[in-house]
């Protein structure tokens, strides 16, 4: 990728990240352990109440790091090592080889307080060695393909740049909905808050970042057909005793989640184990894309309020600039 290319594409993510910690709620109280003899509270219709804002801050990484393998838990004190690593690594204040940029320092991470108690090595569940699944020999080729016409077209216009660099949707945001942090992805320290709002038929999801909305109908409806395809994919719920089990098909194959395709079929639990905790499970099923079904879960923790707009594309430069630095560089090199 041209230098001037790269420089604007990491001014874009810088930007957004500052949008986003710029709007986070202020920090909420330290969660408490789940107990299995507490009930949820309920809806004046009933149901479970998982009405609030969620954060899914984490320093878990999606897959377990090779420096843990074998190691489902840490413990308290293993975990305290183990961020006593992994924030100083993080920081841009470290001392730097020329060309570097480094990253974010410790103003931007979430302390303990904004995050929920979790001692896990890895956001994966299923399989047992953390990691996702490899993919099928037709996933392969689909990707490399992806791959090599991102590098020898990396600005044609404006579709051949990521969907989050068009403010469309920040793929980390869900769903499913994974922190974005630590070796998370390549998009940096951001993590994302969740509004839900329910009503006796429909759940509402909002997500903060690029503030989209998940509705989620709950009266037994079919999904749409096959041929009408969603950015976030077509939801349906229903409850299982405390938990929101929510179905969804649909996706389009621009999502790409991990390399899925748009024969993913996503399945998430949302379950409130404590006052300030709502565990979040998700089952990631593509068998045109992973050699196998593989889970997932975060505890989020409650966040005090309100959200405020994630104006993606207000006094944001970064799209055009890339787009121009390219031409740039075009003419340049046809000199």
């Amino acid at each position: 990728m041209p230098k001037r290319l790269a420089l604007a594409a990491a001014i874009a993510l810088t930007a957004l990240a500052i949008s986003v910690f710029a709007q986070s709620p202020s920090p909420a109280k330290k969660a408490a352990p789940a107990n299995k003899s507490w009930t949820p509270p309920r809806t004046a219709d009933g149901q479970p109440d998982l009405q609030g804002i969620w954060s899914n801050a984490s320093i878990i990484p999606l897959e377990r790091p090779k420096e843990l393998e074998g190691k489902q838990f840490l413990t308290r004190e293993e975990m305290a090592a183990y961020e006593a690593k992994v924030f100083p690594r993080t920081s841009r204040e470290k001392p730097l080889a020329a060309g570097q940029v480094g990253t974010y320092n410790d103003f931007w991470w979430d302390g303990d307080s904004k995050r929920a108690p979790n001692l896990r090595t890895s956001i994966i569940v299923d399989p047992a060695d953390g990691k996702v699944p490899a993919l099928t020999p037709e996933a392969q080729q689909r990707v490399q393909a992806e791959r090599a016409y991102a590098r020898e077209h990396p600005a044609d216009g404006p579709e051949d740049r990521p969907l989050m660099d068009r403010c469309i949707l920040f793929p980390m945001a869900g769903p499913p909905m994974l922190p974005s942090f630590y070796n998370n992805s390549q998009y940096g320290p951001l993590t994302t808050n969740y509004q839900v709002v329910q009503t006796p038929g429909t759940v509402a999801l909002l997500m903060e970042v690029i503030h989209d909305v998940r509705i989620i109908p709950l009266d037994g409806r079919p999904h749409l057909p096959s041929a009408v395809r969603q950015w976030l994919g077509d939801a349906r719920g229903h409850w299982e005793g405390n938990s929101l089990v929510v179905d969804t098909t649909n996706f389009t194959s621009k999502t790409k989640f991990r390399g899925a395709d748009e024969s993913l079929h996503l399945t998430e639990r949302f379950t409130r184990t404590a006052p300030d905790i709502l565990l979040y499970e998700f089952a990631i099923d593509d068998p045109s894309t992973f050699t196998r079904p593989w889970k997932g879960e975060i505890p989020m923790i409650a966040s005090d309020g309100p959200l405020f707009e994630h104006a993606c594309h207000e006094g944001n430069y970064a799209l055009p600039g890339i787009l121009g630095g390219a031409r740039a560089d075009e003419k340049k090199n046809l000199k």
